[in-house]
């Protein structure tokens, strides 16, 4: 899967074919809240977010240099200055488990819109989904939301342009590191999941655990981590490599890295890439 900026500079840098830019994209307004820390799920909504002291957590300018085999992009959105900063091409990769957080959000909005109240096992379902990434569950509510209509729905809703979806798979959808910060920027600020599951939705993606809890969360400030929302994709694919997703949601900022690689390096080495790029955008690291 918590600044203002003065944007001095475009910086390009080259590394495994990846470069980097700053674009002004995407719309919407601002988000995230403090964090409710419970290991329990919450059975109502919270209340709306609220907004943490910022201060200049990143610096999105300086240049980001890995040296990693296979495929990896990031991108890092200002929410307070609508720039958005990270890799070129806008090279897709899947999203794994990272989709559930659309699914959730997709699933609980729709039915606050038919004036349905979701059932106790319903949100049980939800959180497991979310804070232990249960893949169960998540077929059905995928399912419910419409299959492929929802992932065209997340297009239009958040106002992604590199994003494409598979009939029957919402783990195969294909994202940009851009479109995954715009995602994450759209669950923040109300759009995908409304305005009276938004806050439980935060509060469940701040208390990822388990091995989804990886990436840019492990290097941000303790005083960070606890307002930061997440959720991560991860999983050896058929076609020989590992793919990994990672997606972060602070307070006026959003970040992505996206990733695929040989299956014989193991999942640690796409949680590092996830991690050390984090690393590199910080303001002190």
């Amino acid at each position: 899967m918590r600044r203002p900026l003065a944007v001095l500079a475009l910086v390009l840098v080259t590394a495994t074919g990846c470069s980097v830019n700053a674009t002004p994209k995407a719309t919407g307004s601002h988000v995230p809240a403090a964090a409710d820390t419970s290991e329990s799920p919450v059975a109502e909504p919270s209340a709306a977010p609220s907004t943490a002291p910022s201060g200049p957590l990143f610096t999105p300018t300086q240049p980001v240099t890995m040296n990693v085999k296979g495929f990896w992009s990031w991108a890092y959105y200002d929410h307070k200055t609508d720039q958005m900063y990270g890799s070129t091409p806008y090279t897709t990769s899947d999203t794994a488990s990272m989709a559930k957080a659309w699914v959730a959000a997709d699933w609980l909005r729709r039915q606050a819109e038919s004036n349905k109240q979701p059932g106790s096992a319903a949100l049980n379902e939800l959180s497991r989904m979310i804070r232990d990434s249960e893949t169960e569950n998540t077929f059905k509510y995928h399912v419910q939301n419409g299959n492929l209509t929802s992932i065209k729905r997340m297009i239009s809703l958040c106002g992604l342009t590199e994003t494409k979806g598979t009939q029957n798979s919402w783990s195969l959808t294909q994202m940009s590191a851009r479109d995954v910060a715009r995602l994450a920027k759209c669950i923040g600020d109300g759009r995908a999941a409304g305005p009276k599951w938004t806050g439980w939705l935060l509060n469940e993606m701040r208390s990822v655990r388990g091995p989804g809890r990886f990436g840019p969360i492990e290097v941000l400030p303790a005083d960070a981590q606890k307002t930061t929302a997440i959720k991560n994709g991860w999983l050896a694919r058929d076609d020989g490599q590992w793919h990994i997703a990672c997606m972060a949601l602070g307070d006026g900022w959003s970040m992505a890295v996206m990733a695929h690689y040989p299956s014989s390096l193991g999942k640690d080495y796409g949680v590092k890439t996830c991690r050390e790029v984090t690393k590199q955008l910080l303001t002190q690291h």
